[in-house]
């Protein structure tokens, strides 16, 4: 496979998982979907740092267009292109580790909710895991199911970026070889 060709594809499979990162983070911001929570600024921190907006979303969309454009087309030979997608597969990679180790944290932490009356992260120090323990998810009342909101969704964005690094990695690796031996020289359908 050609290194345009290849880019393209990497490009390609980076659109859709940005849109989900974007996605995930706005759902983020409504749990028991409604918006009293986001008004009242009861929300995970988590969920402020906006790892799935920022880091899987702009920071990945912005390489994956650059890399897209090397790899179409009419960019025979492109080495320039892809010494630049490096660098932009570089921030992709950046990206996709912020919205990474913010999903972790995420799950790791444990939603922001109520308990009793008290509004805070019950499952933060713990010793144990509250995720081998769904009967702690009741702990939380309000908002309601919001462990497992919170669970799906930062699982999605983990999922997420996890392939966005991998991808930008390759491209990486793509972009070094591009640059040392050009991209495809020959002119029918790439």
């Amino acid at each position: 496979m050609c290194t345009g060709k290849c880019a393209r594809f990497i490009a390609g499979a980076l659109y859709p998982l940005a849109f989900i990162s974007v996605l995930c983070n706005i759902i983020l911001f409504f749990p028991g979907w409604s918006v009293k929570y986001a008004k009242d600024g009861n929300l995970t921190e988590e969920v402020k740092y906006m790892g799935g907006l920022i880091g899987g979303g702009l920071m990945v969309l912005a390489p994956a267009l650059f890399i897209h454009l090397t790899g179409s087309q009419g960019c025979c030979g492109n080495r320039c292109g892809m010494f630049l997608s490096i660098a932009f597969a570089a921030l992709g990679v950046a990206g996709a580790l912020y919205s990474f180790v913010v999903a972790m944290l995420g799950l790791v932490n444990g939603p922001y909710c109520k308990v009793l009356l008290i509004w805070s992260t019950p499952f933060k120090d713990r010793s144990e895991s509250y995720l081998n323990h769904r009967n702690w998810w009741s702990t939380c009342t309000e908002p309601e199911n919001v462990v497992e909101f919170n669970v799906g969704l930062f699982s999605t964005l983990l999922v997420t970026s996890g392939v966005q690094l991998i991808l930008c990695a390759s491209q990486m690796i793509n972009g070094l070889f591009g640059c040392l031996c050009g991209t495809c020289n020959q002119k029918g359908p790439l």
